[in-house]
C-alpha cells in the first residue's frame, strides 16, 4: 500500500476493532491505517509488496539516502500521530518493509528515530534507508505487541529479529471413545479427547507411546479397524494392546487403563504404581494367578519407565525453559519442555538478530513469536529478562487464558535447568558455527573447481521422475551457506499434453520455463536473492544444452548451468560435469567437492522420486469418472450404483450409459466419447 496523499493535520486518524487475545493468522489490510506521506515525498514512490508476494530477505540499497534524509522523512509524520498504542512499519524507497515496531505512545516512539544522529549503527542505517511509514492504532499496548509479532513472521523485515522456524509441536491425544484411543497428534485440536504436550519431537511421542502400550495396552488403530476387526491384532499377542476390539477386556477395565495412563501423562506415575501393586496382590490372594502375572508385568515395564526418567525435576511441575546465547553475531535460543515433572524433550532454534539486537529485545521478539500459536506453560524460565517482560507477560496471560509466570531465576533447581538449556544452546550454536564454517569451504572450493567467479549463495539443483513418462514431475531443491534450504524447494507437475511422455529433455524445459518466467515476471532486475548463482542439472551433454537454450531464451543464459552425469559403470565417485562451450570434466576421486555435489545430487534425487510416488498413489486412488466434464457426485453415484464399479463405466457401451437413471443422452455420449476417444 503507498501512502495517501497529504489530506492535512485534520485527517481523521482509523482506528481498527479490537484485536483478540490470541495472534490472528495474518494482519488484514483492511484493518490498517497508512500515515499520510511526507509533504515532499515523490509521488511515483512504488508500492509496498503485497502480502504472499514478500521477498525472503531484504537486500542491501544501492544508494541509500543520507540520515538526515530518513530522519527528515520521519519528522514530517509526527504532527499526525495520535498519542495512542499501535504499530509503525519502516519502509525503503523500493517500498520494501525495514522493521515492524509496537508503541504505547505512537508518536513519542516515532519522534526517537526523527534524529540524523546519536543512534546505534543498526538503528542509524534503519533510519537513513527510510522513505516511508505506515502505521496502525490497536486499543492497548498488549494487543500491539501481539499484531506486531505477527507482522515481523509475514513481512520478515531486515531489522527484526526473525523465528525462522514455525514447525507445530506434537502432542498425545486419548480420544473420547467409549474404548479410548491413544494416538500422536499433531496440528488443530479438533478432535474430541485430552491432550497432553507439547512434545519436542515426534521421537519423544513415539518413545512415549510405546512406553503407554507396554505399561497400560491401549489401542492405537483408529476406529474404523477398530470397528471391524474379528480377531485380536499382532500387538495384542506381544501383549502391547489388551484387544477390546474383540471383547477380551470390558468396558470397565478398559476405562480403568485409560485413567491410569491419564494419570501417568499428568505425573503421577508412582501412585499407579502403588495401586497396581495392591491389585496384584488381591488377585493373588484369590488365587487369580493369570491376572496377578499380568499385573506383575505392568508394574515391571512401569518401573523400567521410571528408571530413565531420572533427569526429570522434583520441584517444577510444567514448566518452558528458554535459554539464549550469541556468539560471532549469531543467536541459538534453547527450549526445553517439562510438563508432570517430565522432561518431554528440547528444540533448538536460531532466529536472525536483527543485526544487532540486545539479548534482551531477541528473547522479547523470540517469545513473542515462538508463542503466536502455542500455548505456554503456566511457568516459563528464561535465561534473560526479555525486554518488556509485563507486556510479554500480559500477550502470554491472553494466549494461555490464564496467568503465566514469567521469570529468571537464581538459585535451586529451577536455575539448574536453565543452566542445563544454556549449555545445550551454547553446545548447538558451536556445532552449527563449525558447520557453516565448513560449508562456506566448501562453496569456495565448489567455486574454484567450476570456475565461477564467487562462491554461490543459492544452488538451484533439478531432477525429473517418472515411470515410462506417466505422473511426471519435475524437483527443484536449494542449498546455499546454511545447507539444504528445505523451505525453498519445489515441485512442477508436468503438463502431459505438452510434450512426448518420456521425453526427458523436453520435461526439463517445462520446468525451467516455468522456474524462470516467472523469476523473470517477478524480479526483472534480479535484486532480491530469488535467482540462483549455480544451477545443476541431473543429466548429461543433451539435458545440459536443453537447459541452457531454454534459460537463453528467457534472457537468463548467463547463468552459470552444469550437469552432473553418471560416469563408467554408472558408479558413484566416476560423476563427468557438463558444461555449455566446455569440455567434460571430473573432480579427483576423493575431493570434498565431488562429495558435495553428490550429496546435492542425491537429495534432488530423493526429493524427485518421493514426490513422484505421492503424486503415483494419488493417481492409483483417483476414480476416472472425476475426469469427465458434467458428472459430478450425484452422476457418479448413479453410474456406480448402476454399473457396480468404475472400470465397468469404461466399458460400458453407449446405449447401456443412456439407460442410467439421471444421465441424459448428451452426458452419455460425453462419457463414452471420454473412454472411447477412437470412436
Amino acid at each position: 500500500m503507498t501512502p495517501p496523499q497529504d489530506k492535512g493535520r485534520d485527517a481523521p486518524e482509523t482506528t481498527p476493532e479490537s484485536i483478540p487475545g490470541t495472534i490472528p493468522e495474518t494482519a488484514p489490510e483492511a484493518r490498517e491505517t497508512c500515515g499520510d506521506a511526507p509533504p515532499d515525498a515523490s509521488p511515483e514512490a512504488p508500492p509496498e509488496a503485497p502480502a504472499g508476494a514478500l521477498p525472503e530477505a531484504f537486500e542491501e540499497e544501492g544508494a541509500a539516502p543520507a540520515p538526515a534524509r530518513g530522519a527528515e522523512v520521519i519528522r514530517s509524520y509526527l504532527s499526525r500521530l495520535p498519542r495512542r498504542p499501535g504499530v509503525y512499519r519502516m519502509l525503503d524507497a523500493k517500498g520494501q518493509v525495514l522493521y515492524v515496531g509496537k508503541a504505547r505512545d505512537l508518536r513519542r516512539r516515532v519522534s526517537s528515530y526523527a534524529r540524523a544522529s546519536g543512534h546505534t549503527a543498526r538503528i542509524g542505517r534503519m533510519v537513513a534507508a527510510t522513505a516511508s511509514m505506515m502505521f496502525l492504532t490497536t486499543e492497548t499496548e498488549a494487543e500491539a505487541l501481539l499484531l506486531e509479532q505477527n507482522l515481523i513472521k509475514q513481512l520478515k523485515p531486515r531489522y527484526n529479529v526473525l523465528l525462522r522456524d514455525d514447525k507445530s509441536f506434537p502432542h498425545i491425544l486419548v480420544t473420547d471413545h467409549p474404548f479410548a484411543q491413544i494416538r500422536k497428534h499433531r496440528g488443530a485440536r479438533r478432535a474430541g479427547g485430552r491432550y497432553f504436550g507439547p512434545f519436542a519431537a515426534a521421537s519423544a511421542v513415539d518413545r512415549t507411546l510405546k512406553q503407554l502400550q507396554r505399561v497400560f495396552q491401549l489401542r492405537t488403530c483408529e476406529d474404523s479397524v477398530f470397528e471391524n476387526r474379528t480377531r485380536p491384532c499382532l500387538l495384542h499377542q506381544i501383549k502391547r494392546c489388551s484387544a477390546p476390539c474383540v471383547g477380551r477386556i470390558s468396558e470397565r477395565d478398559y476405562a480403568a487403563s485409560v485413567e491410569d495412563a491419564v494419570r501417568f501423562l499428568s505425573g503421577r506415575s508412582t501412585q499407579v504404581q502403588e495401586e497396581l501393586a495392591a491389585q496384584m496382590a488381591q488377585a493373588s490372594a484369590a488365587l487369580e494367578f493369570e491376572r496377578a502375572a499380568a499385573l506383575r508385568d505392568r508394574i515391571l515395564a512401569l518401573t523400567q519407565v521410571q528408571a530413565t526418567q531420572g533427569v526429570n525435576p522434583e520441584t517444577v511441575e510444567e514448566a518452558d525453559v528458554v535459554a539464549l546465547h550469541e556468539e560471532a553475531g549469531q543467536a541459538c535460543v534453547q527450549v526445553f519442555f517439562f510438563r508432570a515433572h517430565q522432561n518431554w524433550g528440547n528444540r533448538a532454534y536460531f532466529p536472525r538478530t536483527g543485526a544487532g539486537a540486545s539479548a534482551e529485545e531477541i528473547m522479547e521478539a523470540f517469545l513473542a513469536q515462538f508463542y503466536a500459536d502455542k500455548t505456554p506453560a503456566r511457568l516459563v524460565l528464561t535465561s534473560h529478562a526479555p525486554a518488556n517482560a509485563d507486556l510479554l507477560r500480559e500477550a502470554l496471560r491472553a494466549r494461555r487464558g490464564g496467568a503465566v509466570e514469567l521469570s529468571v531465576p537464581r538459585r535451586g533447581e529451577k536455575r539448574a535447568l536453565v543452566d542445563q538449556a544454556l549449555r545445550n544452546a551454547r553446545e548447538s550454536l558451536a556445532r552449527r558455527l563449525a558447520e557453516g564454517a565448513a560449508q562456506e569451504r566448501l562453496l569456495e572450493a565448489l567455486a574454484e573447481a567450476f570456475g565461477l567467479p564467487r562462491p554461490p549463495r543459492r544452488i538451484e539443483v533439478y531432477d525429473n521422475s517418472h515411470i515410462q513418462g506417466s505422473d511426471a514431475i519435475g524437483a527443484m531443491i536449494v542449498a546455499g551457506p546454511e545447507g539444504f534450504e528445505k523451505s525453498r524447494y519445489r515441485k512442477f507437475n508436468i503438463k502431459p499434453g505438452e510434450l512426448t511422455p518420456g521425453d526427458d529433455f523436453a520435461m526439463m524445459r517445462q520446468v525451467l520455463e516455468r522456474r524462470f518466467a516467472r523469476l523473470v515476471r517477478e524480479d526483472p532486475a534480479r535484486g532480491k536473492d530469488m535467482w540462483p548463482d549455480l544451477v545443476l542439472i541431473d543429466g548429461g551433454a543433451g539435458q545440459v544444452s536443453a537447459a541452457a537454450e531454454t534459460l537463453a531464451a528467457l534472457g537468463a543464459g548467463d547463468l552459470p548451468v552444469f550437469g552432473v552425469a553418471k560416469g563408467e559403470d554408472r558408479d558413484a565417485g566416476k560423476e563427468v560435469f557438463h558444461a555449455p562451450g566446455r569440455r567434460p570434466f571430473a573432480l579427483p576421486h576423493r575431493s570434498p567437492v565431488l562429495y558435495f555435489v553428490q550429496r546435492l545430487r542425491d537429495e534432488a534425487h530423493r526429493f524427485a522420486i518421493g514426490t513422484h510416488r505421492a503424486r503415483r498413489a494419488k493417481s492409483a486412488m483417483a476414480n476416472p469418472l472425476d475426469q469427465i466434464p458434467g458428472v459430478g457426485p450425484a452422476r457418479k453415484r448413479a453410474l456406480l450404483a448402476h454399473f457396480g464399479s468404475a472400470k465397468a463405466v469404461t466399458r460400458a457401451g453407449l446405449k447401456d450409459l443412456k439407460a442410467v437413471k439421471g444421465v441424459s443422452e448428451a452426458l452419455a455420449e460425453t462419457i463414452y466419447a471420454h473412454f472411447h476417444p477412437e470412436g
